[in-house]
């Protein structure tokens, strides 16, 4: 998708630096800033390492000049207090992005043109320059790397320890900053030189995490100048990387770039297969050598739940099926006791502090026999691979885990006590969580339910002895029913959670899970009551809100500081991801279905046409306001938002293909004649690939 931004976009500063672009490289490392190519939050860089101790912003930004004739033009960005400097986004003609970004700046009749690109799977980052237009004389390009060496989540300042020695190389130098961190090379080539001037430069500032309410300021290493002689029609490149250079940038750039070229085969224009291609970037060989899916761009690691929600649309939905059930049979021997873990650390250390990612678990096989072609050779795999740890959960689960696990006197499931959150709603302020969800929580039974249920047809199928009995799961119906609804006069719907005799009543989310799943625990006859609630109180264009507008604690924008944000993240915030399972629900729940998918997509309009122009470009963020005008917020890229806005945009268009076919044209119109008008939006140039 060739995303477009102007030179009015770019000159207009405050709103082009909420647009971010990001790269990856499929080992965990990643770039990513603004539009202007100016940093405005600790997050961004020009490469951002992942290693065993976490992820570390290594080259942060480079500060960039044209020289010659005594004379420098200055075409960089960075923040500092109460200025932008140098001011090089003043000069900007435009910025596009499709697989990578491009930068054009102009002087006079002279355009330099900066690309920036990552190897895949190597830790190798390559900017490009080139120089146009008419009239230019004899031009050097200067280059001063600004270095950070920090962990991704903190931030750095002038001092005495930083190791100013330069390791100078054939076409290069290195440096090591610090002890026990990277080498970063430089590699630049024969006919350029490098001068070494070790400086700091400082307070850089972060706009974004000032308003997130974080420390904003840093200062910058930088070891010395670059000094390259540019010629019109001629490109330049650096090479950067923690290994040992061995083959010149334009050697690399030309291999990568035919990669690219030829994934952009002809095709129909496809929103679909546009954010297949961002699914790509979430799944990572971490420094384990471990497969895994990052839960989102840029602060996010990777999590058991995040991973197996994210999954199915990621991988079976997206022909990405041998990667699923390598992360499938990695999970499976992650166990312990039943669960598995909440987070896997970059060490692999992990943390088992979840009670529904094994849950999910039996979800994304079922996804994965639901998608696979050749049902025989998928039970197959099933029965070697996933059939023994289901058999672990179920009866881990049986049996009775830590946190407060175990299943009652009436079938069902209860899980944590005051101070635990072990369910997706997971936000804590002082210690203290804002959603208490211990107790029997909605979709925690409905997990388990269609986990049952699925484990009794497997067993069935494999000729293994029952893990359950029907009597059993119609009892837990029953009790599920008696706890959870709630009769109305407009039908009824599904309280949140249940407690020491007490429902919380409160209309959230959660209950869609009830009708979602394979195996419903719900009767038919009351689903459709269940999935007005849902839609007419939770529905927005974006997601489904996390808490209806009328209730007390309806909080409607997500802003303020770490304890102000949190106290809203579950409160009525808007998630893009629960809308996979809103869209099962409709499909199980609707006599018209047609009618209800039309309704639906002609509604979420927004999400695949205005969203893809903000925030993170191309991709979809983690969480919007509740209310209009629904800002984005959080993770500029999310794994489960992009997975299950895969799965309703490819279950909707197998139910619905003419309803599809022509939402479908709606959004490319939108994306490629936006009707905001406001200096600062860009647009979709060129069709989907």
């Amino acid at each position: 998708m060739h995303l477009f931004f102007d030179k009015a976009a770019c000159q207009n500063a405050r709103r082009a630096l909420q647009h971010e672009w990001l790269l990856t490289n499929g080992r965990g490392d990643y770039a990513s800033s603004s539009i202007l190519n100016c940093n405005t939050r600790k997050y961004h860089g020009l490469f951002v390492h992942a290693s065993r101790k976490g992820r570390t912003v290594l080259l942060s930004t480079l500060e960039e000049s044209l020289f010659g004739e005594e004379r420098e033009f200055l075409f960089s960005t960075r923040q500092h207090p109460l200025t932008m400097y140098p001011n090089g986004y003043e000069f900007q003609e435009h910025f596009t992005f499709e697989d990578w970004p491009t930068f054009v700046y102009r002087m006079g009749n002279t355009f330099i043109t900066r690309e920036i690109l990552f190897v895949r799977d190597r830790p190798i980052l390559l900017i490009r320059w080139k120089l146009t237009g008419n009239g230019i004389l004899p031009t050097r390009l200067r280059v001063k790397p600004l270095l950070a060496f920090r962990n991704f989540h903190a931030l750095t300042q002038a001092n005495q320890a930083i190791n100013t020695h330069v390791t100078y190389l054939p076409g290069g130098f290195s440096v090591t900053p610090y002890e026990e961190e990277e080498t970063l090379h430089f590699g630049y080539g024969d006919t350029s030189t490098f001068s070494a001037n070790p400086s700091w430069y400082y307070t850089v500032e972060y706009q974004t995490e000032h308003e997130r309410g974080f420390p904003f300021q840093e200062d910058l290493y930088t070891p010395g100048t670059i000094e390259m002689p540019i010629a019109q029609d001629t490109p330049l490149y650096l090479v950067v990387s923690t290994e040992p250079i061995q083959r010149s940038g334009a050697e690399l750039w030309k291999e990568e770039v035919q990669y690219y070229v030829n994934r952009r085969k002809p095709t129909q224009p496809s929103i679909t297969s546009h954010l297949q291609k961002v699914g790509e970037q979430f799944i990572v060989k971490a420094p384990d050598e471990r497969l895994s899916i990052l839960a989102g761009y840029h602060w996010f690691d990777a999590w058991g739940r995040d991973t197996l929600i994210s999954l199915p649309g990621l991988t079976f939905y997206s022909g990405r099926t041998t990667k699923g059930l390598t992360i499938l049979g990695q999970l499976a021997h992650s166990l312990r006791d039943g669960l598995i873990p909440n987070m896997f650390g970059f060490d692999g250390n992990d943390s088992y502090n979840s009670v529904d990612a094994s849950l999910w678990y039996a979800w994304a096989v079922q996804s994965y026999l639901d998608r696979a072609e050749d049902k025989d050779a998928a039970l197959s795999w099933v029965h070697e691979h996933a059939w023994p740890a289901l058999r672990r959960i179920v009866n881990g689960f049986k049996k009775g885990l830590p946190f407060e696990i175990y299943i009652d006197g009436e079938a069902l499931l209860h899980a944590g006590n005051g101070n635990t959150q072990l369910t997706w709603m997971d936000a804590q302020v002082n210690g203290k969580p804002v959603t208490p969800r211990h107790g029997c929580a909605v979709e925690l039974n409905a997990l388990w339910y269609n986990t049952l249920e699925f484990a009794q047809k497997l067993g069935t199928t494999f000729g293994d002895s029952p893990l359950n009995h029907n009597a059993t799961l119609m009892a837990m119906r029953q009790s599920f029913m008696k706890r959870f609804f709630v009769q109305t006069g407009n039908g009824g719907y599904l309280g949140d959670v249940w407690r020491d005799g007490w429902l919380d009543a409160s209309i959230r989310p959660n209950q869609i899970f009830a009708l979602s799943m394979p195996y419903s625990i719900v009767p038919d006859q009351y689903h459709p009551s269940i999935f007005r609630t849902v839609k007419e109180h939770l529905l927005t264009p974006y997601g489904l809100r996390t808490l209806a507008p009328e209730d007390s604690q309806f909080k409607s924008r997500y802003e303020g500081g770490p304890a102000e944000r949190d106290a809203s993240y579950h409160q009525g915030t808007v998630w893009p991801w629960l809308l996979g399972h809103y869209t099962d629900a409709l499909i199980r729940s609707s006599w018209a279905i047609e009618q209800e998918i039309h309704s639906l997509l002609e509604t979420v309009i927004p999400l695949f046409s205005d969203h893809l122009l903000q925030a993170g470009l191309g991709t979809i963020s983690e969480i919007f306001d509740a209310a209009p005008p629904y800002r984005p917020n959080g993770c500029i890229s999310q794994a489960w938002s992009v997975a299950e806005a895969i799965r309703l945009l490819t279950r909707t268009r197998e139910k619905a293909p003419g309803v599809f076919a022509n939402f479908e044209q709606k959004v490319m119109l939108h994306l490629m004649h936006p009707t905001d008008d406001t200096v600062g939006r860009g647009k979709l140039v060129e069709t989907f690939g």
